[in-house]
C-alpha cells in the first residue's frame, strides 16, 4: 500500500457507520405492502435463517440485546442474586442485573484481549452467584470453556460484537445478539436470543409478548372464515412484557443478513492493513472475525490528544469502553487493575464497510503523521510542547 500525502478533507470518516441500500428499502415497502406491520412472517423467517446461520436449535427475535439479556434473567428466575460481568463492557451487561434486583459483581478483564478475565470471575465468586455473562469484547470469543472449568451455573454468551464469529453463540446456555444502528449487521435496533435448550425456549417466545403464547388456534374456528385461525380467547398464566421483534425490523435484517460475508470481508481487510500499516506506531488488538472496532492501544498520555488532533483532521474516533466499575452508579465496586490501566490507552479507529480505499488511506496517513510529529512533542496534563515551546494550553 502506498500512501500518498493527505490534505485535511472537508467530509468526517465515522468512527462507525451502518451501510443499507435499495434492497432494505424495497423489503420494507413489501411488508408495508403485505400489511405484514407487526410480528409476522419476516420475522419467522429471520428467526429461522438466524438459528441456522448460528448452528441453534432455537432462535427467538427480539427488541434489542438489552431485552434479550433482562428476559433471560428473568425466565431463569435469577433475581436478588449475584450476576457476575466484566468491567470493559456497554452500560447494558451491569444495568440488567439492577432491574432484576440484583448485585452487578463487575470483575477484571484479561489484558491481551480484554476479555473477561476467568481467574477474576474464580476469585469473586459468591454463593449467590447464579449466572455469568461474558461478552465478546470486539468480536473475539469470551473464555467461557476456562469459566466452566470452576463454575457449573447459568452463563449467557454475549454476542452484541459477534455477529458472525464462527462458534460464536456456542458456548454458554443462551446467547444473545445486536442488531443496533451501528452493529455488523445493523436493522436500526434489534436482537436475538439463541438457545439449545427446548424448555427455556418454550418459556421465552410468551415472555416477549405479555404472557401470550399464540393468537392461533387449530381447534377453535374463525368466525368469519369458519377455518382454524385467529382465536380471541387465548388465556395468559405467567407475567409476559412486550419485546418482540416486528416484520418492518426484521425486513432490514434478512436483507443485512445477505451482506453480511461481504461486510465482514470488508471490515477484516481494514483491520490487516491498520494492523500491517500502524504496527510500529499503536498495539494492534486481538485479531477479530467482525472487528465490530478497531480499538487500538497507545500511550495513555497521548490518547486525549491523538482523539482531538485526528479529530481536527476529519476523523472520529471513539473508546471502547470507559470501565463499568467507574461509573458512579457502581461507585463502590472493586477496583479492576488490568482494566484501570489499559483503558486509558484505548482509541477505537474508523473501520466499517462504508469506508473506501482512501478513506483507509486517509486514516492511516494521518494517524502515522501524528506519531512523526509526536516525536519532536511533549504531552502533559496542562501543556503540549513542541520542539520546546508551548504550543497548547490543555487546561
Amino acid at each position: 500500500m502506498k500512501l500518498r500525502e493527505n490534505r485535511v478533507r472537508d467530509d468526517v470518516i465515522p468512527v462507525l457507520r451502518p451501510v443499507g441500500g435499495d434492497e432494505e428499502i424495497a423489503s420494507i415497502a413489501e411488508s408495508i405492502r403485505s400489511g405484514w406491520w407487526g410480528k409476522g412472517p419476516k420475522v419467522s423467517q429471520f428467526e429461522k435463517e438466524f438459528a441456522e446461520m448460528v448452528g441453534a436449535k432455537y432462535a427467538i427475535a427480539i427488541t434489542s440485546n438489552t431485552a434479550g439479556l433482562d428476559l433471560l434473567l428473568k425466565a431463569k428466575g435469577i433475581k436478588d442474586c449475584d450476576v457476575i460481568n466484566p468491567t470493559m463492557s456497554f452500560m447494558t451487561t451491569a444495568m440488567v442485573p439492577l432491574w432484576n434486583n440484583c448485585t452487578s459483581n463487575i470483575v477484571d478483564v484479561r489484558e491481551d484481549d480484554l476479555n473477561i478475565c476467568p481467574e477474576d470471575v474464580k476469585r469473586n465468586l459468591k454463593p449467590n452467584t447464579k449466572a455469568v455473562i461474558a461478552v465478546n469484547y470486539a468480536g473475539v470469543p469470551a473464555p467461557i470453556d476456562e469459566i466452566r472449568e470452576f463454575y457449573d451455573g447459568f452463563i449467557i454468551e454475549d454476542c452484541a460484537h459477534s455477529c458472525y464469529t464462527p462458534g460464536a453463540g456456542s458456548k454458554g446456555d443462551a446467547a444473545v445478539w445486536s442488531f443496533q444502528a451501528v452493529k455488523t449487521m445493523p436493522c436500526g435496533d434489534g436482537g436475538m436470543i439463541t438457545t439449545d435448550d427446548k424448555e427455556l425456549y418454550e418459556k421465552l417466545v410468551p415472555m416477549t409478548w405479555l404472557g401470550i403464547s399464540s393468537t392461533y388456534s387449530r381447534t377453535k374456528k374463525d368466525g368469519l372464515t369458519g377455518r382454524p385461525g385467529y382465536s380471541w380467547d387465548y388465556d395468559v398464566s405467567e407475567i409476559g412484557y412486550k419485546a418482540y421483534m416486528i416484520d418492518l425490523t426484521a425486513a432490514i435484517c434478512l436483507e443485512q443478513m445477505k451482506k453480511l460475508d461481504k461486510h465482514l470481508e470488508r471490515r477484516r481487510h481494514i483491520q490487516a492493513l491498520y494492523n500491517v500499516m500502524l504496527q510500529q506506531h499503536i498495539r494492534t488488538p486481538a485479531w477479530s472475525e467482525t472487528v465490530q472496532h478497531y480499538s487500538a492501544r497507545v500511550p495513555a498520555e497521548n490518547r486525549s490528544h491523538m482523539i482531538d488532533y485526528l479529530g481536527k483532521k476529519k476523523i472520529h474516533t471513539g473508546v471502547h469502553y470507559k470501565p463499568l466499575h467507574q461509573h458512579s452508579i457502581f461507585k463502590d465496586s472493586r477496583a479492576c487493575p488490568v482494566a484501570d490501566k489499559e483503558w486509558l490507552k484505548l482509541i477505537t479507529l474508523p473501520c466499517h464497510p462504508a469506508m473506501t480505499d482512501e478513506d483507509i488511506d486517509y486514516v492511516i496517513y494521518w494517524v502515522r503523521e501524528y506519531f512523526s510529529e509526536m516525536k519532536h512533542t511533549y504531552v502533559t496534563d496542562d501543556y503540549i510542547i513542541h520542539h520546546g515551546a508551548i504550543v497548547e494550553e490543555r487546561n
